[in-house]
């Protein structure tokens, strides 16, 4: 049965963007959603966004949120641990429950012959969990296990250390697993708490593919989610990056030093997104053709891998990266990726390389299409940011429209090479951390 829910998720590969639309869904109690219907095989994937996430943990509860989540599987209504995993098990039907910085997700797939169980069983896991104490112990010694293993890895202290610096005060500036301490100090009512003040109603969002009507759909959702409370508390302020330019030096007994390098970003929603996107690609978002890669690594030996990324949170956005260099040629290395990101703020990069990025990026595109649940997961990322229904339809129009004068003016403001905070993780050779 596993296999045959594996293939039915890999058999709808051949929908692409151009194949996709979307029905805007209102269920009968006021939750909206969006719907691709693809009736060709009786199997349908369900994608929920709950904004707020571990961003929500209470003063002193720093954890809560996420452990809460990991607790969802672990016990609901009149079933314990093995008798939920057995029923799920049973149906055929897969569950994940994940907490990010930002929101909480909630993933289901179901065969339609199971589908009345499927989600009944899924209610009772979001609306009625138990968090039984040898629930709790268990996944409180789990999420222990995570911390400790991440407080001996150096890129896990190197991004720890660097998100500390940049947000201290606000909830990006600590792990959302928490510490050894205040996940020791977890109560179940803490727990209670942070369910009820994550999983709302007020800030969901769907996307459903498969062989489901929106009328069938609109009725799931209220029979799903419509016993959760109403609304839930305020989200946190916005947050400014609160890193200078420099570099912090974290002394770690390790041959490779790791680094963590940036600067504030952009909005996801702002106008020269795109202009952005195309930009990272081409000069630390590409792999091997990545400009940076080029400089760092072919050029030079420096590294076996280093690349850059946009982060454009709720609250807050960067532009970061990251690299592992020898203790004896991290500082070079470091020189080296200063000096790219001033000729890049400086100079721009070449038509060439903008043509090239564009057939990539455009052509990729379609690949992200392969499943239900990829496509149910790009349904709500496009509701949480406000783009309309038919950018799968046009969003490579968007990218094909960014002229060379917009790459380059938008290089020239987002590129701040006076900025560029590195945090760097071992013991590396000529390098100390600068005030």
């Amino acid at each position: 049965m596993i296999r045959f829910v594996l293939a039915l998720c890999l058999s709808l590969s051949a929908l692409s963007a151009r194949a996709v639309t979307i029905d805007e869904v209102t269920s009968p109690g006021g939750i909206s959603a969006w719907l691709v219907q693809a009736h060709e095989i009786p199997f349908v994937s369900l994608e929920i966004s709950i904004r707020g996430g571990a961003n929500l943990d209470e003063p002193g509860k720093r954890g809560a949120v996420n452990l809460m989540m990991a607790l969802l599987e672990e016990g609901s209504g009149d079933m314990d641990a093995r008798t939920f995993q057995e029923a799920r098990e049973s149906l055929a039907a897969s569950y994940a429950f994940q907490t990010y910085d930002d929101t909480v997700s909630i993933s289901a797939s179901f065969l339609n012959e199971n589908q009345d169980q499927a989600v009944d069983l899924l209610r009772q896991a979001v609306v009625t969990p138990r968090f039984d104490p040898d629930a709790i112990e268990r996944v409180r010694a789990q999420v222990v296990a995570n911390i400790q293993s991440e407080a001996q890895d150096p890129g896990s202290i190197a991004g720890d250390a660097f998100y500390a610096a940049a947000f201290a005060g606000h909830p990006y500036g600590s792990s959302l697993n928490g510490t050894l301490e205040s996940v020791a100090a977890l109560t179940r009512d803490d727990l209670l708490s942070a369910h009820a003040n994550t999983l709302t109603r007020d800030r969901i969002y769907v996307g459903a593919v498969g062989d489901i009507t929106p009328e069938q759909l609109g009725i799931l959702l209220d029979h799903l989610l419509g016993d959760l409370p109403a609304t839930g508390p305020a989200l946190p302020d916005r947050v400014e990056f609160g890193l200078t330019g420099g570099v912090t030096v974290i002394d770690y007994p390790t041959p490779q030093s790791i680094a963590l390098f940036g600067h504030s970003g952009i909005k996801r929603d702002a106008p020269d997104f795109f202009a952005a996107y195309i930009l990272n690609h081409i000069f630390g978002g590409s792999g091997f053709d990545s400009r940076l890669m080029q400089e760092v690594r072919e050029k030079r030996g420096l590294t076996y891998g280093i690349g850059t990324y946009l982060v454009p949170k709720d609250l807050s956005e960067m532009v970061l990266g990251s690299v592992a260099s020898g203790n004896d040629t991290m500082a070079e290395a470091i020189g080296v990726i200063q000096d790219q990101w001033a000729q890049i703020a400086t100079n721009g990069v070449t038509q060439e390389e903008l043509d090239r990025a564009k057939t990539y990026i455009t052509g990729e595109y379609p690949l992200r299409f392969d499943g239900n649940s990829e496509i149910a997961s790009i349904l709500v990322g496009m509701q949480m940011i406000d783009l309309p229904t038919d950018y799968v339809i046009n969003r490579n129009d968007y990218i094909n429209a960014v002229t060379l004068a917009d790459i380059n003016r938008v290089a020239a403001y987002l590129f701040k090479p006076d900025a560029l905070h590195f945090t760097v993780v071992g013991q590396p050779e000529g390098l100390t951390t600068t005030p």
